[in-house]
């Protein structure tokens, strides 16, 4: 029986506190970049190497940046945040499985998708492609992600978490309006 929007936000707010309390707020946009380094490593071998003193660096400088942070998640990338992201995909496939994810259009499209963009999966996956594309450009623009920014910035009562939350919907609300005009 799948949740109601109330049960699903108290239990998403609740996995927000537990992982702030027992590891470190959560945010995801920089585990992106780290999966873009392991690629560019693999294909580069010497794009992060490692000094004879233990210290990590990069031939990029984002990479090599706050004494080669980045560079260490590259080179060693089974760590908590990169775990998490890893597990993200994994909820995801679990949840499109759970409720059915049989192929059939209506639980591969919303209703309201359907109706005024029709069954084609090559759009849907390419809006979200191009939409999930801008947000993270946006996200490593502004130095972090929605989750870093309006959630675990919101649990921790930080204005720009708020500022930022205020921002999205004052953006998201009028572009859902404008795109979404028939009703599923």
């Amino acid at each position: 029986m799948p949740l109601n929007w109330k049960s699903g936000g108290v239990l998403l707010g609740l996995v927000f506190f537990l992982a702030v309390l027992l590891v470190k707020p959560i945010g995801v946009s920089t585990q992106f970049v780290i999966l873009d380094g392991i690629i560019g490593d693999a294909v580069n071998p010497a794009l992060v190497t490692q000094a004879e003193d233990g210290a990590w660096t990069s031939t990029n400088d984002y990479l090599a940046k706050s004494g080669g942070k980045y560079a260490k998640s590259v080179a060693n990338p089974l760590n908590y945040s990169f775990l998490f992201v890893l597990a993200m995909a994994a909820g995801a496939f679990a949840s499109a499985l759970a409720r059915g994810g049989n192929g059939a259009a209506e639980n591969r499209a919303p209703a309201l998708w359907r109706a005024n963009f029709g069954d084609g999966a090559g759009k849907r996956f390419l809006v979200a492609f191009l939409g999930g594309f801008v947000v993270l450009y946006g996200a490593r623009l502004a130095g972090g992600c929605t989750s870093g920014h309006m959630m675990s910035g919101m649990m921790q009562t930080a204005v720009s978490g708020y500022v930022f939350a205020a921002g999205a919907f004052l953006a998201a609300v009028p572009v859902a309006l404008m795109i979404y005009k028939q009703e599923g």
